[in-house]
């Protein structure tokens, strides 16, 4: 299984495993925060942890989470074609902007015209 803080910056470090997951069948999730990953391997904070071994009494628990996370992120085909939002950086918003207000302008010149 595969956990993944939100928080990850710079994004491009940890944006390729959710595809890598669904390609090769692992489960997957998402936690809010670097630093609750950070705690579950005794480190100040971490990116992503990938448990690969658990003790026999936690294995059901384990396989729960698994399924759940399976059903929730791995098969959600929803989600594949959200993540990351399609969201402009900043000086990309700034580009948009002037262009649109420029379209608006030329769309009020013809109409006076």
């Amino acid at each position: 299984m595969v956990v993944i803080a939100n928080n990850v910056d710079p994004i491009e470090l940890v944006v390729w495993l959710p595809n890598l997951c669904r390609k090769l069948e692992i489960p997957y999730c998402f936690v809010k925060g670097k630093a609750a990953l950070g705690k579950l391997v005794h480190q100040k904070n971490a990116a992503v942890v990938a448990l690969t071994e658990v003790r026999k009494e936690d294995e059901g628990e384990l396989n729960n989470l698994a399924a759940a996370f399976r059903t929730h992120f791995n098969e959600n085909k929803d989600l594949g074609k959200t993540v990351g939002g399609f969201q402009r950086g900043a000086k990309s918003q700034i580009k948009f902007q002037k262009a649109e207000t420029e379209r608006e302008r030329e769309a009020i010149k013809k109409l006076k015209a």
